[in-house]
């Protein structure tokens, strides 16, 4: 079958791409941004990309088009294939019903740690012997692609709550009908498409009423938001996870989250070890655990297979060490997300400068819905040079003055390069947040720095 995957190299629908190609359909795609690492996963896939949305992208016809979410009404290629008549589905849609049913369906929900939960959750499974299949929303440094079909039953899947696509407005997650979900926490996010909280927790309570009872619900014990939603209806048992309650908890042995003590039922199951810092990994893999458990996994060899677990790209990734100074490419999209990644850092380097190049990129940040809480989560920060780009609806002076002489705005990523540079000496941490491309700015500093060590 001929398909044709209209934003290709988002995350998602670059695994929806893998995918496809694996089960053995000739695939190719389009999209206005084509950047790495997704397009260069395509590439190594041999799918070929097409740059914008030409219509004429969509001649020959395809068997069928996989529409993206990023996609709307009077984008050139969605009135061609309304028009010609051509056969069209969403990327969940198409996910759910070509690679999910029939399979032990995995579902990773949350406001954040998606990413990073399911690349865990598959890595504790296939280090187990389960040779999963997977789909996560970023690549995972485990594995060789971000989704796989795999060999054994079980399949996990990243579970966003963003909408479907623009003919279809429910969450992606309704069509995935998982066995085993979890529901990490919930906060408010995606200003552009939801109100308030209130209507991200009917979304999340879809999913509740789509697991079944013989299923498991893996729930934080200390989102109140998530209480909430269970509060509506729950049909499922429920496992619940959090460092100081519920079914599984974590008792720290180091404060940046390096090493824990896994506590079930009040019960010590054995120490987690591994590279990954913060407390909200830990939680993240508090969540892992418990869904490997109730699928049956040794609870033992799933917490020995998280000392080789490696992050997916771009969480708090060390992408150089150059003149004294570590360099990291975070994929920041929330104040939440931020505050406790920073805190992690601050953890583990103690009194060592932390220095952070910032860029507001999701919908979210970019309408301004989360600025009064951005100043907040810098607390850890000891400089913050935020990317105030022309078309920034809103003023970031209002986040930087309430750093109090800690934080200043860049019209431009080279201005931001320059002006971190400035500050930057050996013995600083250097932190990028951005859930965009950040036109490479990471990898960009840790270049300026090797030239200015040459």
């Amino acid at each position: 079958m001929h398909l044709h995957i209209l934003g290709i190299c988002g995350t998602f629908m670059g695994g929806v791409a893998a995918l496809a190609r694996e089960l053995g359909h000739t695939v190719e795609g389009s999209d206005q941004n084509v950047y790495p690492p997704m397009s260069t996963q395509l590439e190594q896939l041999g799918i070929v990309l097409k740059s914008g949305y030409s219509a004429a992208h969509l001649q020959p016809a395809p068997d069928q088009v996989i529409v993206g979410n990023a996609l709307s009404r009077g984008n050139a290629a969605v009135e061609h294939f309304l028009d010609a008549g051509l056969p069209y589905v969403s990327g969940p849609q198409w996910l759910g019903e070509q690679v999910l049913r029939g399979r032990q369906v995995f579902a990773v929900a949350g406001t954040h740690g998606k990413t990073t939960t399911t690349a865990m959750l598959a890595w504790i499974l296939d280090a187990c012997g389960r040779a999963p299949g997977f789909l996560v929303g970023g690549v995972p440094q485990n594995f060789d692609v971000s989704a796989r079909l795999g060999r054994g039953a079980a399949f996990v899947i990243e579970a966003d709550e963003y909408d479907t696509a623009f003919f279809d407005k429910r969450s992606k997650f309704v069509h995935y009908r998982p066995q085993i979900a979890i529901l990490n926490n919930l906060e408010f996010d995606h200003a552009d498409i939801f109100p308030d909280v209130a209507a991200i927790q009917r979304q999340f309570h879809h999913l509740v009423r789509t697991v079944p009872g013989n299923g498991r619900l893996i729930v934080n014990a200390e989102d109140t938001h998530l209480a909430e939603v269970l509060a509506q209806g729950c049909w499922t048992p429920v496992t619940r996870f959090g460092l100081d309650s519920g079914d599984w908890q974590a008792r720290l042995n180091a404060a940046d989250g390096s090493a824990f003590r896994v506590l079930v039922e009040g019960a010590d199951r054995g120490e987690v070890r591994w590279d990954l810092i913060g407390r909200h990994n830990v939680m993240n893999a508090l969540a892992a655990l418990a869904a490997a458990d109730a699928a049956g996994v040794d609870i033992t060899s799933a917490i020995a297979a998280l000392a080789t677990f490696r992050s997916a790209r771009r969480r708090m990734e060390r992408v150089a060490d150059t003149a004294g100074i570590s360099v990291y490419d975070d994929f920041a999209h929330h104040p939440s997300a931020i505050a406790t990644t920073l805190a992690g850092l601050r953890a583990r380097v103690g009194t060592g400068r932390i220095l952070v190049g910032l860029e507001p990129r999701s919908n979210s940040m970019r309408q301004g819905a989360h600025a009064h809480e951005l100043a907040p989560s810098l607390r850890d920060a000891d400089a913050v040079v935020l990317l105030q780009r022309a078309e920034l609806p809103w003023d970031a002076a209002r986040v930087t003055d309430a750093l109090q002489g800690r934080g200043a705005t860049a019209p431009t990523v080279d201005a931001l390069l320059a002006a971190l540079r400035a500050q930057a000496r050996a013995g600083d941490h250097v932190v990028f947040m951005s859930n965009g491309g950040f036109e490479n700015a990471p990898r960009r500093f840790a270049a300026l720095l090797a030239q200015c060590d040459a």
